[in-house]
């Protein structure tokens, strides 16, 4: 599957659970638990944005600091928004016991800070050539 379709699948993704959480979710959590959901959707959809910037890119251009950003912010979006969903709704799924699931969270974290200094990276050999 190309970059630029997996971005597309995890931008609808996102805006499919963004959907489930303005409407289905509020009666199920507390606030609290809400507030949580939403900052996953919220990174969730600003990464699955930065996807299709590198997979339009990467269609034209082959840069493997690019590609590993790509890899890197997508186990991102499954780690940090993934936790936080799973965190937010464990009660109501029956995942009340699953006390691993907050340190996935900041791993999913510095998967995205990797992937944004890669891609800071790979423009630096670049000014210097003009």
């Amino acid at each position: 599957m190309n970059k630029v379709t997996v971005a597309g699948l995890v931008g609808a993704v996102a805006v499919g659970l963004g959907a489930f959480g303005a409407h289905g979710l509020k009666a199920l959590v507390d606030a609290p638990q809400l507030v949580t959901y939403k900052v996953g959707v919220h990174y969730h959809m600003m990464h699955a944005i930065v996807l299709l910037g590198l997979g339009l890119y990467l269609s034209r251009i082959e840069n493997k600091r690019l590609n590993w950003s790509f890899i890197f912010i997508l186990v991102g979006v499954f780690l940090f928004s993934g936790s936080l969903y799973l965190i937010s709704t464990r009660e109501v799924i029956g995942l009340a016991n699953w006390k691993w699931l907050g340190p996935m969270t900041p791993l999913g974290g510095l998967c995205f800070i990797v992937g944004w200094l890669l891609i800071a990276f790979s423009g630096i050999g670049k000014m210097n050539q003009g």
